[in-house]
């Protein structure tokens, strides 16, 4: 969106620029006016039906300058709002001098170019929104080209309507007029676009699954949640990270992995997400796979929550709904009930918890509650280990020293030339002891045997 750099992979010459009639999709430093509409499938969350809106429009930059709300039974597709609320729109904004007017909402191109027809100012939607401040905040190489991309794939639909100040020109038969010409002009430059940052996306997630992989080993968790949840803040008060943390929306979009040293049990590699949000545009979903892979290959995720929000169950059923989509619903997780000292009622934390019995209250900023917090993930990770009996050759050099290394041996025994070995390990790292010269049996009775060696 905006001025787009296009350039086709491996090509020498410079950059195409794509000149978009609206230009700059940016909200920084400008003067914004809000509006948030009910529909019946999509009702408000909260009291301030604006909260969520002028938090990002802030985070963006933006000024906010007054705001807007209407109740409707179903959208006006030519405007989304009805004609008197656009009139009372348009007096409004132009009232609180408004450089900018912001939907909550996501709207079609033609509802964009009707409404910015007859409010003569721009105008965004949520998704364009969240889009803009996702591209101010992208830093490293991986996250500028998943912005880029959820960025031209959002724009594509759009194109057809960003020439219509070409309409009027028309040639004659045989010919086609400039903004049909340069319509399909851009629909080309953008299409191979979207195929180079793909093809160097995929690039990106192979490397990025082979570096977690590499780490299958290790017990991982990761914190996932709300956008300004207090992931951040969290991970400093239990790592000592240092990591950047601000009272902003998508204060985080790289994946950030440090070490975690939990007493009595050792050494934990604890990874910190960027945060979700209601009405994550899907593009941005698919582009941001290979920054959420620590959290797809974690063993234990823990799901942070602002208990102090009022809003606080949405936004635990929108990060669930977003963490379906990415196919981390079968994850075992762990609710955090964070900033719990801000709640001016304890009651409130009372439902959350009865509503949640396995979470924990805790605040990041305090330090309250982060010794239950260790207690419940080691309990969580233990979940995932067994005792058993391991039968192989004395020989068997490799099983004996994996074991060693990766178990807690509780009994050696030698007959002959078999050793038995009753230890306690991770279920998850059996696989390493595969072979036709090793039977393993849980002691609760269930047997295990292995095919052939690795």
């Amino acid at each position: 969106m905006g001025c787009v750099s296009l350039r086709p992979k491996g090509a020498a010459v410079a950059p195409v620029t794509l000149d978009i009639s609206r230009q700059e999709l940016t909200v920084h430093l400008e003067r914004a006016f809000l509006v948030s509409v009910a529909l019946p499938d999509r009702p408000w969350v909260s009291k301030d039906p604006l909260d969520e809106l002028r938090g990002l429009a802030t985070t963006a930059g933006a000024v906010v300058v007054g705001g807007l709300t209407q109740r409707r039974d179903q959208l006006n597709p030519a405007t989304y709002i009805g004609k008197g609320k656009v009139t009372e729109l348009h007096e409004l904004a132009q009232a609180a001098d408004a450089d900018v007017i912001i939907f909550d909402n996501d709207l079609s191109a033609p509802q964009v170019r009707n409404l910015e027809k007859a409010t003569e100012l721009k105008v965004l939607d949520r998704s364009e929104l969240i889009l803009d401040i996702f591209a101010t905040r992208a830093r490293s190489v991986e996250a500028r080209l998943q912005v880029e991309l959820a960025q031209l794939e959002y724009s594509m639909p759009r194109l057809k309507n960003m020439w219509t100040h070409l309409g009027r020109i028309k040639g004659g038969i045989g010919l086609r007029g400039p903004g049909e010409t340069q319509l399909e002009e851009d629909r080309r430059l953008v299409t191979l676009r979207i195929r180079d940052l793909k093809e160097r996306l995929v690039e990106v997630q192979a490397r990025k699954e082979r570096e977690v992989f590499s780490r299958r080993e290790e017990h991982t968790v990761s914190l996932v949640g709300y956008t300004n949840a207090g992931k951040s803040t969290l991970m400093n008060a239990l790592t000592g990270a240092g990591v950047l943390a601000e009272d902003k929306l998508f204060s985080t979009l790289d994946t950030r992995t440090r070490q975690w040293h939990l007493k009595d049990w050792g050494r934990v590699l604890l990874s910190d997400t960027v945060g979700f949000i209601r009405d994550l545009p899907h593009h941005l979903i698919a582009s941001f796979k290979a920054t959420l892979e620590e959290a797809r290959q974690a063993r234990l995720l823990l799901h942070v929550v602002d208990a102090s929000n009022e809003a606080a169950e949405e936004q635990i059923k929108a990060v669930n709904g977003v963490l379906k989509e990415l196919g981390c619903g079968h994850k075992a997780m762990l609710l955090v009930l964070n900033k719990a000292d801000r709640l001016p009622e304890p009651s409130s934390l009372h439902v959350l918890m009865k509503h949640h019995p396995q979470s924990v209250a805790i605040s990041a900023a305090t330090g309250q509650g982060l010794d239950d917090l260790r207690e419940a993930v080691i309990e969580a990770l233990g979940a995932d280990f067994a005792d058993a009996e391991v039968v192989t050759g004395v020989a068997n050099g490799r099983v004996l020293s994996y074991l060693s290394a990766h178990a807690e041996i509780l009994h050696q025994q030698y007959e002959d030339r078999v050793v038995k070995i009753r230890c306690r390990l991770p279920r998850h790292l059996l696989h390493h002891i595969q072979g036709s010269d090793v039977q393993v049996r849980f002691l609760d009775g269930t047997e295990s045997n292995h095919g052939s060696e690795e």
